[in-house]
């Protein structure tokens, strides 16, 4: 025990050194240092130090630069979607892989070097210390940032420039890289890119749009089917010509009483196996088709204004719930309700999609159908609302 009064008055702080401090601390937080050895020679740099040094300075080094390379990748590497056997495949296949190598690499060494500099360079100590509640005072603040002073320089950190460099640029890239991907999801909402059969990047569109009257793009409206996923594929990654994903519904296709998901397929599209998997990866474009039975058909109850946006018994609404836009992929025939298995919002069917239970406050928006000549469902038009939950510029 030390001659150091454990009640030292202010005037006493001050004169106190740091190594007092640190002994008056611990002390009063009834620790009991049995042993405490530093791990090399002071004002001596051995070999065996020199080498330990470069060891763990090569640890944080790749593991900044492993964190490094993960911007890298993120930022610049081809990551758009490319089907097997096109130009460029292998490269956005390794996209997701390189991402987790680079960033998972880069925590690991991290690991390895603090282990490596914990073995090599912090004093060994073995302390006893009596746990107890209590409020910090000013003595407590006082010693405990002094022990905090000791550890950094018995560390050796301080001194060691290019490991402690090394170890931020570590930690500052990885916590970059962190915060780095939620960059991809900053950007203007309303900024309209080409018209597509995934919609336009803006909110109010969707693949739909391209049988709208009143185009964003200023185009003409095109056909659109309604496209049944037929679930091909091809697993030697050549797609036969003319072979497509989706395929058209013929009005007799849809027996009384089913529902089936559905995806916009213009017209342009036929045979089109590329553009149809971009209609079905469409974030808004799922579309649920029923065909009620005609005692069911007949207590159906229209929206204003929408009164004929239906085909005789067959409907379509959209599956994006209106809460937080979840797959309204539940269908209970016997009460016509669609379920939202996420939060259970549910929609009643025979009453335009109104909600009837859970959180979702909104329709399900109703797509307009006609049927062709050839007796195949298309879009008569876009939806007159936006699709999926609320945002500040929807008027409905």
């Amino acid at each position: 025990m030390s001659e150091t009064p454990k009640n030292p008055s202010p005037a006493d702080l001050d004169r106190m050194s740091d190594d007092e401090l640190v002994r008056l601390g611990t002390e009063l937080d009834e620790v009991d240092v049995k042993f405490r050895g530093a791990r090399w020679p002071e004002g001596v740099e051995t070999r065996s130090e020199k080498r330990a040094a470069r060891t763990v300075t090569t640890w944080f080094a790749l593991s900044a630069i492993l964190a490094l390379a993960f911007a890298v990748v993120y930022l610049f590497w081809p990551w758009e979607h490319k089907g097997e056997g096109e130009s460029g495949y292998w490269l956005y296949m390794a996209y997701t892989p390189l991402l987790g190598l680079t960033i998972g690499l880069s925590i690991l060494f991290l690991g390895f070097g603090a282990v490596q500099f914990t073995k090599k360079f912090i004093p060994e100590e073995i302390s006893v210390q009596t746990r107890h509640d209590g409020a910090s005072e000013e003595l407590d603040r006082r010693t405990i940032v002094a022990e905090l002073n000791d550890s950094w320089k018995t560390s050796t950190l301080g001194r060691r420039k290019v490991m402690g460099g090394f170890l931020g640029a570590s930690v500052g890239l990885i916590g970059l890289s962190v915060i780095l991907p939620l960059g991809g999801m900053v950007k203007n909402p309303w900024k309209r890119g080409p018209m597509t059969i995934s919609g336009d990047g803006t909110l109010h569109t969707t693949g739909w749009t391209l049988a709208s009257d009143n185009r964003p793009d200023g185009l003409p409206a095109e056909k659109v089917y309604l496209g049944r996923d037929t679930a091909k594929v091809f697993p030697d990654g050549h797609v036969p010509a003319g072979q497509s994903r989706l395929e058209r519904i013929h009005i007799d296709d849809l027996a009384a009483g089913a529902l089936e998901s559905v995806f916009p397929l213009p017209a342009h599209a036929l045979g089109n196996f590329e553009e149809g998997m971009h209609s079905i990866h469409g974030a808004r474009n799922s579309v649920m088709l029923i065909r009620f039975r005609p005692e069911d058909a007949a207590r159906v109850i229209k929206r204003k204004g929408q009164e004929n946006f239906n085909y005789g018994d067959i409907y379509a609404y959209s599956k994006i719930c209106t809460h937080l836009a979840c797959p309204t992929s539940l269908y209970e025939q016997q009460t016509h309700r669609f379920l939202c298995p996420c939060h259970q919002s549910q929609f009643d069917a025979l009453e335009y999609g109104k909600p009837v239970f859970g959180p979702a406050a909104r329709a399900l928006p109703q797509l307009p159908i006609a049927v062709d000549s050839e007796g195949y469902l298309v879009a008569n038009g876009d939806f007159i609302e936006p699709v999926g939950p609320a945002f500040w510029e929807r008027r409905s």
